[in-house]
């Protein structure tokens, strides 16, 4: 989600406790649009990250130090020049702007206190850092801004300091009820967008919040709710922003099973079940956290997408094929008929006349009479063999097609396979994985390079969970992890679990004597369901049997399995309050 106004609030109350009274001990530009402040403060040394980045601004604490240039740019040295060993007076946010604003004391060549403005806009592609003097004019900024990239403000030395107000927005922790009624409530537009575009500093994530505390659906239109709803959704709004002047926070994390999808300084109550939250101690640690796993995830997939397309493209040439086959062998579903009519033709067609086009016979399989079409050029055995002749050409055909129709099956369920894995590859060995089994199997061209001097990858290893009731879970991320699994690591007495005619891990559950509680084999199916191409619907059918029921055929492909005899469950793919092992 984007920085709103309500992050920056709580933000800033966590760095005025941090950093207020303290100094200044260093500072650094690792990028160009970067800033690494060290301070020490009430709880001592901190490092504060600001990033004027345009795709993604950021302002938190961070533990990680960052390698900075030999020579410090002319911004990083004009703030060491001023501002190099400052006391903090202030940190501060003007109205619900996403603006923070230090405000630093120094003193002078003279050793007269002076004091100096350092102020982060979080505006997205329009993000700086300026540095600013007592009266508000513009020493320097990390981005210049020159009237010919911006009508709105320039942002340059010499300049006066103002924040740009573009849209005519109210101050959500000033705004009356009278004005909440007339500048949200009476807009032509659905009640959401009214209340992120009328209010300063609010997101469309917050305002849907809003609403859906409110029990109000945020899509309706504004003008449609009456005088009794918009008091509610006031008071509702106005709850929330007391929350933020009394700095109750409470930060947290909405995930989708690993995926990060939303983060807030107040418990989201809009997502449904299939979503879980972490709540953090702190802002910065929350937004460190939701960026570094949201980069690794992004990532992951700009490195699979060659592979996605290569497997892509493999399943839609095999689902054609596939078609095609099908077709060929419904067609040969009428040889019989052939095989009776020549049969018919040697039975009666001794009496038939020349040049006859068509007879009619008994038949004598199902004892009715028929009409054989006849070609009035050949004589009856000539028919009759031209019909067997049909009939023979068929029954080699459905054999042919028969074993081609199972080769393609299988040849889909393994491209199947193997877009699960992806879609739950975290790493790129997971990916190095997936590409040696797409590259034994002849989908991608095999590239021999030599390796010496290369840095060895880290290999990759199934995940391990730990059941409420304290049994071992492993989930293979791809084949050749569920082949192992499997048939190497899991002994006889083990439970193996596999979501029921679809692509998906292979489950193991360790056990010695074979005996497992309930509530394992529900966490264990769930998992199943979670790892599989049905993570998506409400209720996944899963098989389970004990591992030594569990065969591999001969030459079969990574992660194929035949068993019989086995026992099923219905698993919800929610894997929420399930503790994984991080090793």
């Amino acid at each position: 989600m984007a920085f709103d106004g309500i992050t920056v609030s709580a933000l800033v109350a966590e760095i005025d406790d941090n950093l207020k009274g303290g100094r200044i001990n260093k500072i650094a530009q690792p990028e160009n649009d970067e800033l690494l402040i060290t301070g020490k403060g009430a709880n001592g040394q901190k490092r504060l990250l600001l990033s004027a980045s345009a795709s993604l601004p950021l302002i938190y604490f961070t533990d990680k130090n960052r390698i900075s240039p030999l020579t410090a740019p002319n911004f990083c040295m004009l703030l060491r020049k001023h501002i190099g060993s400052a006391r903090i007076l202030d940190v501060k946010q003007p109205g619900m702007e996403r603006v923070v604003e230090f405000e630093l004391e120094h003193l002078n060549e003279l050793g007269d206190p002076c004091r100096k403005h350092l102020i982060m806009e979080l505006m997205g592609k329009h993000s700086n850092i300026i540095f600013c003097d007592e009266k508000g004019m513009i020493l320097d900024s990390i981005k210049h801004v020159s009237s010919h990239m911006s009508s709105v403000r320039e942002v340059l030395p010499g300049r006066e300091y103002f924040i740009p107000n573009t849209r005519d927005k109210e101050n959500p922790l000033t705004v009356s009820e009278e004005e909440f009624t007339q500048h949200i409530c009476k807009k032509p537009q659905n009640i959401s967008k009214a209340l992120y575009t009328s209010l300063t500093g609010m997101s469309p994530v917050m305002a849907e919040e809003i609403c859906y505390r409110a029990s109000i659906d945020g899509s309706d239109a504004a003008q449609s709710l009456d005088e009794a709803a918009c008091t509610h959704l006031y008071h509702t709004f106005l709850r929330l922003m007391e929350q933020v002047q009394s700095r109750e926070f409470t930060p947290n994390i909405v995930y989708r099973g690993e995926e990060p999808v939303e983060y807030g300084v107040f418990p989201y109550q809009q997502f449904g079940s299939e979503y879980h939250s972490e709540t953090f101690d702190s802002v910065s640690t929350m937004l460190e956290t939701y960026y570094a796993t949201k980069s690794l995830l992004t990532r992951i997939h700009q490195k699979s997408s060659d592979l996605r397309r290569v497997v892509q493209t493999a399943l839609e040439r095999n689902r054609k094929k596939y078609n095609i086959q099908k077709k060929q062998l419904n067609d040969t579903a009428k040889k019989d008929k052939f095989k009776i009519y020549g049969e018919l033709i040697n039975t009666y067609g001794y009496g038939l006349e020349e040049g006859c086009r068509s007879f009619k016979a008994l038949n004598y399989y199902t004892n009715e009479e028929i009409t054989i079409p006849l070609d009035p050029t050949l004589t009856p055995a000539q028919n009759s063999k031209k019909y067997f002749d049909k009939y023979g050409k068929l029954k080699r055909t459905e054999e042919a097609v028969t074993e081609q129709l199972a080769d393609t099956e299988s040849e889909i369920s393994h491209l199947e396979s193997i877009s699960n894995a992806l879609d739950i590859a975290r790493s790129e060995s997971d990916l190095s994985q997936i590409k040696e089994e797409l590259t034994e199997y002849g989908y991608i061209k095999r590239h021999y390079t030599n390796k010496k001097g290369q840095k060895a990858q880290p290999k990759s290893r199934p995940l391990h969970y730990i059941s409420s009731d304290g049994f071992d879970i492993y989930v293979g991320k791809n084949n050749f992890q569920n082949d192992e699994l499997t048939f190497k690591f899991a002994t006889g007495n083990d439970w193996w679990f596999h979501a029921k005619k679809m692509a998906g891990s292979h489950v193991i559950v360790r056990t010695k004597d074979g005996e497992l509680p309930d509530r394992t084999f529900e966490e264990a199916g769930r998992l199943a369901a979670w790892y599989s191409k049905g993570h998506s619907a409400p209720k996944v059918e899963i098989d389970y049997i004990q591992k030594k029921h569990v065969k591999k055929p001969a030459g079969a492909k990574p992660g194929f399995v035949v068993y019989y005899t086995n026992y099923s469950l219905m698993a919800s793919p929610d894997i929420s309050d399930l503790k994984e092992v991080t090793e």
